[in-house]
């Protein structure tokens, strides 16, 4: 049986999933799109330090997780309170067409960049025609 190969099925089922959240979570803006032999990720994280990033993959599932905090001093007065801070994690199923043991992971100015390869087994290749190796079928006539 063939399947078509769509790495990105699997962040359209993600975000379609999630398009609520409980209260209290963070939500993470994320793009990510496929460019060449690489599937590029960017994850806005303003306010995050990369000391309280936590990136792992598990069976194909890549966690993102972060602690964005603003603690009060003793004696301040919240005029407003909009920011979100607190802890959150999201998790993004890579699927098979995907190298996850080769993901590089970069932070700056408040954005993380992944880059994911894409699996030299879901790379599109050429096969090969070569003329004369197989044996040629023979007819069989019936008269009666």
């Amino acid at each position: 049986m063939l399947f078509y190969n769509d790495p990105f099925r699997d962040f359209d089922s993600f975000f379609n999933r999630s398009t609520t959240r409980p209260s209290g979570s963070l939500s993470v803006p994320m793009d990510a799109y496929r460019r060449d032999d690489d599937v590029w990720v960017h994850v806005d994280l303003p306010g995050v330090t990369p000391d309280s990033l936590d990136i792992n993959v598990e069976r194909d599932v890549l966690t993102i997780g972060a602690e964005r905090n603003w603690q009060h001093e003793e004696g301040d007065r919240a005029y407003l309170s909009e920011r979100p801070r607190g802890t959150f994690s999201r998790q993004v199923h890579l699927g098979e067409g995907l190298d996850a043991e080769a993901i590089e992971a970069n932070f700056s100015d408040g954005v993380l960049t992944l880059r994911i390869p894409v699996a030299e087994k879901a790379k599109p290749r050429k096969i090969t025609i070569t003329p004369g190796t197989a044996p040629a079928i023979e007819a069989e006539s019936f008269s009666s």
